[in-house]
């Protein structure tokens, strides 16, 4: 909460997008309305999208309030690609993709008359991204290539990198499993010293070990993928990723499995709440198998001092405790 309003305070509208989109969800009620009311002052003094985006989603996903219409007056008032761009992006956000697809190709004709090669390539790649949800691999891969192609021509080295490990990714949904595979392998030795980007090559390699009910190969790219994003921005993905696959294991039972890859993340984790957070993990796994007494479950439980870790635990914990 204090670096939020730090950041509304320096109007450090970038610093802002970036704790919103990682700390949004750990605010509550009145809380979260008056962040975002601030930030959405904010947003339209500096005339950040990005934020004005941001702020106009979390008010409809965490509070079921519409300030759509605000933010496409602002836009229309704008009129520029930027706005555009990112109110575009809203509507792929609240579901509305065919609303989104339709604003991209419009300012994907503005700006191919322009000329401005690297706005085509984000529309390129976000488009990409509209048809992965209508399950449309080819056209993705398709678009999504288009993009690539002009990062590199751009020399835009990350851009290019990433849009890469997302192709190779798309390919696994679409059934090439091999090939994605081998995509990542060819990208891993490129990604040395780019820690997000090799952060995501792990989690594209940790969905085709799940998708294969290999959980415990998944346990370990999940381990790989957080070790690389703690030196990046994507820790809290790849959180999300690695809960995702302990949710299935408890799911099925597979509490061995669980009980026996958590000192890895214990040991790993510089955070001490990460570290008491995968101690309950543990003991939870270690109960639920008949291990260890409900009284060493409790006190392994009550340590967690993080409420909003506090709740996964009890979540994947099932309520029991």
């Amino acid at each position: 909460m204090e670096e939020i309003l730090k950041a509304i305070e320096t109007k450090d509208c970038d610093k802002l997008v970036e704790l919103l989109y990682y700390k949004a969800d750990e605010l509550e009620g009145e809380q979260l309305s008056e962040i975002l009311k601030k930030a959405e002052k904010l947003a339209v003094e500096c005339k950040h999208f990005e934020l004005y985006k941001l702020v106009v989603y979390f008010y409809l996903e965490f509070l079921e309030e519409d300030r759509i219409g605000e933010f496409e007056a602002f836009v229309k008032k704008e009129d520029t690609f930027d706005a555009k761009f990112h109110l575009a992006d809203l509507y792929a956000l609240i579901g509305e993709l065919e609303k989104a697809l339709d604003l991209y190709l419009q300012i994907l004709e503005e700006e191919t008359e322009k000329g401005n090669k690297e706005n085509i390539a984000k529309i390129y790649y976000n488009m990409g991204l509209i048809h992965e949800e209508f399950t449309e691999y080819d056209k993705a891969i398709d678009l999504m290539g288009k993009a690539a192609e002009i990062f590199e021509e751009l020399e835009r080295e990350e851009d290019y990198l990433h849009t890469l490990v997302y192709i190779a990714y798309l390919k696994f949904e679409k059934g090439e499993i091999s090939e994605a595979k081998a995509e990542i392998a060819e990208l891993l030795p490129k990604l040395i010293d780019k820690p997000t980007i090799k952060s995501q090559a792990h989690l594209v390699i940790e969905e085709i070990f799940e998708d294969k009910d290999n959980y415990e190969a998944a346990l370990q790219e999940c381990l790989y993928a957080m070790i690389e994003g703690k030196r990046g921005e994507y820790l809290d993905i790849v959180f999300e990723a690695l809960i995702d696959v302990i949710w299935q294991l408890m799911i099925e039972d597979e509490f061995e499995t669980i009980y026996n890859s958590m000192d890895m993340f214990i040991r790993v984790s510089e955070d001490p709440e990460m570290k008491q957070f995968f101690e309950g993990v543990k003991a939870v796994a270690l109960f639920k198998d008949g291990k260890i007494k409900e009284d060493e479950v409790r006190e392994a439980i009550s340590s967690v001092e993080n409420r909003r870790l506090l709740n996964l635990l009890e979540l994947l914990a099932e309520a029991e405790f």
